[in-house]
């Protein structure tokens, strides 16, 4: 199936320079395995029940965003542990280490797809 997506310019730079680094052989194999990859972290998350301890790492642009990110965290302190934070220029990485019932950290989860200025969500489930 052909398609199209409005993607910045910056990202399919990136992304190309990364295939080919990687040695993929063309765009569409490179956006293929992306997406499987997408897929599987999603169903994993969506598989898990029951109490779960994960780590929540995700990166943002700190002054865009960081009055709605705190009110976040304080609506799920329920199962936020600890967190970390540093400062990359205008960008700020943040872990957030979790324990409690696994719909609760996926909806924490999702919650902070949903901000614009928050680029990317990674979590890694340690224990089920």
């Amino acid at each position: 199936m052909r398609t199209s997506f409005n993607i910045p310019d910056e990202l399919v730079a990136e992304f190309d320079r990364a295939w080919r680094d990687e040695g993929i052989e063309n765009r569409s194999r490179a956006v293929r395995e992306a997406m499987r990859e997408f897929v599987e972290s999603h169903a994993r998350l969506e598989d898990v029940s029951g109490e779960v301890v994960a780590l929540v790492g995700f990166d943002y642009r700190h002054h865009d965003v960081i009055r709605e990110l705190h009110g976040t965290q304080h609506e799920f302190q329920d199962v936020i542990l600890n967190t970390s934070h540093t400062h990359q220029g205008e960008w700020c990485l943040e872990s957030l280490f979790c324990r409690g019932p696994a719909a609760r950290v996926r909806a924490l989860t999702y919650r902070l797809r949903d901000f614009d200025a928050v680029r990317r969500v990674k979590v890694m489930v340690i224990r089920e």
